[in-house]
């Protein structure tokens, strides 16, 4: 019975430790990666800027091959959606083309519905490195209130993972 006692009181003491720390973290996270491909910025940012390319590289997309998804709109076009259900690892939402900055950066916004309702902010970009490489960046924001805050501490390796992935297949299709 001691022994119980003492394992619930470290587990109590923790969870306390936790509310206390998710009081004075950040609301908002970030996660940024990127890759060099070896291909011209333009040939590479016209690839990128349409979200049904996504399937090519994203993680996400190669997660449930069964996932059933649809879209309204033009793709490659502020306002385009892809709508996506699929098994509890990727879930239930949708993807919007918010702002494309041509050649340079293409905004979206994910809203999740499962297996939790979120809405955070997505982005791809281009830079020039040289006349055949571009840097391209994959990011995601968003912003949790507290209790949950306490998860960005694990965004980046949560996420970040998965668009490291992607870059990786993008960069191996763009360079075939």
């Amino acid at each position: 019975m001691r022994i119980i006692k003492t394992i619930l009181k470290i587990i109590v003491a923790l969870v306390v430790i936790l509310l206390v720390a998710a009081l004075f973290m950040s609301k908002d996270y970030r996660v940024e990666k990127s890759i060099t491909i070896n291909k011209p910025k333009t040939e590479v940012f016209n690839y990128i800027r349409s979200l049904k390319n996504q399937d090519n590289f994203s993680k996400w997309a190669s997660m449930d091959p069964s996932m059933k998804k649809s879209s309204r709109g033009t793709d490659e076009t502020v306002g385009f959606t892809t709508m996506w259900e699929g098994n509890s690892d990727v879930g239930k939402g949708e993807q919007e083309i918010k702002k494309i900055e041509e050649g340079k950066r293409i905004d979206f916004e994910l809203r999740f519905e499962k297996p939790m309702k979120d809405v955070s902010q997505a982005y791809m970009s281009t830079d020039s490195i040289a006349p055949t490489q571009t840097l391209v960046k994959w990011g995601f924001t968003g912003n949790m209130s507290y209790p949950m805050n306490i998860m960005g501490l694990v965004m980046d390796k949560m996420v970040g993972g998965d668009f490291e992935t992607g870059l990786a297949n993008l960069k191996a299709l763009m360079e075939k």
